[in-house]
């Protein structure tokens, strides 16, 4: 059984709690407010209303968690965090841009909740044990924050070299029954797994006899990867394709020698035109 001095530390602490639920929305304008007369840049709107909502938000997973555990508060609070960090990848370029008003935002909330617990006649013994709450989630937030920022920046970089692979190796047809393949920028092992899974598959639905493949715009490649390139000539061989390799350049040859490739197999030329002008 509590006793009446447990009872009533208990009924304090809860009202400051609804205090933070009835006022989230003024406490956390006047915290957002605070921190914009810091910054020297211009904040979007959006953004602003953004941190207001999220910080309201914030307000009120805090003042729930009053009754519970850190870390069956934290697991509310994580699952915010991931959609609050998703929020602001889209919104922001940096990370830096999240991380760098933290600590002045986190040392504006502790005085504003130390006041309002104040206000409350908390006991200092209840202030310490609220501020601590206070520390705890705001770094479990800022922690799951990054890493749903992370992992949302991360699903936008292989949907862009997604993009970047499909445009720097398409098949360019330039006569009945023969087409280009221009390999262009770094061939890494990611670009070539694109080539064999996504590229190869639909050279014959074009109606290729021949096949050009272009190194001319190739900036680097080591052996391992030209090993893969040149088994990409042999399951196009084995699909009835005639290829052919054009713009091989003494640091490809390099490469291709490394890999122990023997290159008197394949059918080789200077440029695009050569190769043309060989089937013609």
């Amino acid at each position: 059984m509590k006793t009446y001095k447990e009872v009533r530390r208990m009924d304090s602490i809860k009202q400051v709690g609804q205090y933070l639920i009835e006022n989230s929305d003024s406490i956390s304008l006047e915290m957002v407010n605070l921190s914009l007369e810091k910054l020297e840049i211009e904040i979007p709107e959006e953004i602003i209303q953004q941190s207001v909502k999220a910080n309201a938000e914030f307000l009120v997973l805090l003042a729930d968690s009053f009754k519970e555990s850190n870390e069956n508060a934290a697991e509310e609070l994580i699952e915010w965090s991931k959609k609050y960090g998703e929020q602001q990848a889209s919104m922001l370029s940096q990370l830096s841009a999240l991380i760098k008003p933290y600590a002045e935002n986190r040392l504006a909330f502790m005085k504003r909740i130390t006041q309002i617990s104040m206000d409350h006649k908390l006991t200092t013994e209840d202030v310490v044990a609220i501020n601590n709450r206070v520390s705890y989630l705001m770094d479990v937030s800022m922690i799951e924050t990054i890493f749903a920022y992370e992992a949302y920046r991360d699903g936008l970089m292989r949907e862009r070299q997604k993009e970047i692979n499909e445009l720097s190796a398409p098949i360019v047809p330039i006569q009945k029954g023969i087409a280009v393949l221009p390999l262009i920028g770094v061939i890494d092992y990611p670009r070539v797994q694109h080539l064999l899974n996504n590229v190869l598959p639909g050279i014959p639905m074009v109606d290729t006899e021949h096949l050009i493949i272009d190194f001319s715009g190739i900036l680097t490649i080591d052996a391992e990867v030209a090993q893969h390139i040149f088994t990409i000539h042999n399951v196009l061989e084995l699909l009835g394709i005639h290829v052919l390799f054009t713009g091989i350049r003494p640091n490809l040859s390099m490469a291709v020698v490394q890999a122990g490739i023997d290159f008197t197999a394949f059918h080789t030329f200077g440029s695009v035109k050569q190769a043309i002008e060989s089937l013609n």
